[in-house]
């Protein structure tokens, strides 16, 4: 009841936000509500105890799939491109997760960056998808209502931010029942497990497939957020900044993905701005700052907070 609480006020707060903020800030909380539901897929990973390096194929699949309907198929609609970032970055997951699942650690991580940047080759090399300078998309309609001019990232915003809290609302749920408990179970005992009679190999699976099909319904969004898909989304900095993002947050709530990803573009965007030779070292030593101090993340905040009320 308090997440379905908290969530229904998530959800009123960001569209007042899409419709009384100025058009700067819809664009950081569309990119910003992006970024959260790809890390709230790598918190399901992370929750098995694996980290994902390469969550930038699967946002960069679900951005291209989006692209593709509008550049080449003439489809215009907002509501098909996200459905159809998440289908397909689900669909490769769903492949390359027989592979990956059976690997742990180091092994997981560095396979998982591998595809990635297999992607961001072929991507650089295409000049059918564009090349180094990737190409725009425009989305018109959602669900066939045609949108007036100006208000497309309005529309978006409220769009994605229903489509984020039905995903956290479901993923709350899953790890708050026997799932979350076997994947925190493959975590600490992956052999412990096996003993019980379940499947560590079909729980890092599901919870992969997971992870890719969210970072797809992200990379859609981000790609109607900025209009412009290239290379770059899935490339190893890109993937990296979703580990930081979880990092930042911890992975202790499903509202973490969310608020780390907020502060990591303002973060970003006020220190291009005032420092943009530097502004990598500045995210750089709040990183640092965060591991030293707060190794669990932010939300460790907020648990002290709770316990000492």
């Amino acid at each position: 009841m308090k997440a379905a609480i908290v969530a229904i006020a998530s959800l009123v707060a960001l569209t007042g936000l899409a419709l009384l903020s100025p058009q700067w800030l819809v664009f950081m909380a569309m990119l910003a509500l992006a970024k959260g539901v790809v890390v709230l897929g790598l918190l399901v990973l992370m929750r098995t105890g694996l980290v994902s390096f390469g969550q930038g194929l699967y946002f960069g699949i679900g951005a291209y799939a989006a692209a593709l309907l509008s550049h080449h198929l003439h489809v215009a609609d907002a509501a098909v491109m996200l459905l159809a970032g998440a289908a397909a970055a689900g669909l490769v997951a769903a492949l390359l997760g027989l592979l990956l699942a059976r690997y742990r650690d180091i092994f997981f991580a560095m396979l998982s960056l591998a595809f990635s940047m297999i992607l961001y080759g072929v991507l650089v090399k295409s000049a059918a998808l564009g090349s180094t300078d990737g190409f725009n998309l425009h989305a018109r309609t959602f669900f066939g209502v045609a949108l007036a001019s100006g208000a497309e990232r309005r529309v978006f915003l409220i769009a994605g931010a229903v489509c984020a809290v039905v995903a956290a609302l479901l993923v709350h749920r899953l790890l708050g029942g026997h799932w979350g408990r076997l994947a925190t179970g493959v975590r600490d005992n992956e052999l412990r497990v096996a003993y019980l009679g379940a499947s560590p190999y079909r729980v890092v699976y599901v919870n992969y497939l997971i992870a890719g099909a969210l970072a797809g319904l992200g990379g859609a969004l981000a790609a109607l957020a900025v209009g412009h898909v290239d290379p770059e989304m899935t490339y190893w900095t890109t993937s990296g900044e979703f580990v930081f993002i979880a990092i930042l947050g911890g992975i202790q709530s499903i509202l973490a993905p969310f608020v780390a990803a907020t502060i990591f573009e303002a973060l970003r965007m006020i220190a291009s701005q005032y420092a943009p030779n530097v502004w990598q070292m500045s995210l750089g030593l709040a990183m640092l700052t965060i591991i030293m101090f707060l190794p669990a993340g932010l939300w460790t905040l907020a648990e002290r907070r709770r316990r000492s009320a």
